[in-house]
């Protein structure tokens, strides 16, 4: 199993996790491209409640998912590092910033989602399922 460990820029929050992770795929939703600072996110998907703290606490901003759900998405009130993000719509699991993973090897995305969103500068990766919005229930 992964080891999955990791802290926000300035390490003012770190995490460990002792569950196994369900997943791992690139958003390239508008809210994630804001968030990231970047033209995508690479997502964990976790157990829900899996999460270990220490040091301090992620702040929390509530954002809106386009379900209308609310997205919590927890960061670094330091240097503003997004951690993870507590999707309403995903009641199951929570979504864990790979970037601030400590040794993020192992990560290797299943899906592209909200491509319809992608910059056309980038490339999807080939190989795994490209998704307009969200997934499919079954998918």
């Amino acid at each position: 199993m992964p080891q999955i460990a990791g802290a926000c820029l300035c390490g003012a929050v770190r995490y460990t996790s002792s569950a196994s992770p369900v997943m791992a795929a690139i958003c390239n939703c508008t809210h994630c491209q804001r968030q990231s600072g970047s033209a995508f996110s690479i997502n964990i998907a976790i157990p829900k409640g899996s999460l270990e703290f220490t040091g301090a606490k992620p702040a929390i901003f509530e954002d809106r998912g386009s379900s209308g759900l609310p997205v919590y998405r927890h960061f670094c009130s330091t240097c503003g590092s997004p951690i993870f993000s507590d999707v309403t719509a995903t009641p199951q699991l929570d979504w864990l910033k790979a970037g601030t993973l400590d040794d993020a090897s192992w990560v290797k995305p299943v899906a592209s989602i909200w491509c319809e969103s992608a910059q056309s500068w980038v490339a999807q990766p080939e190989g795994i399922p490209h998704f307009p919005q969200n997934p499919p229930p079954s998918a």
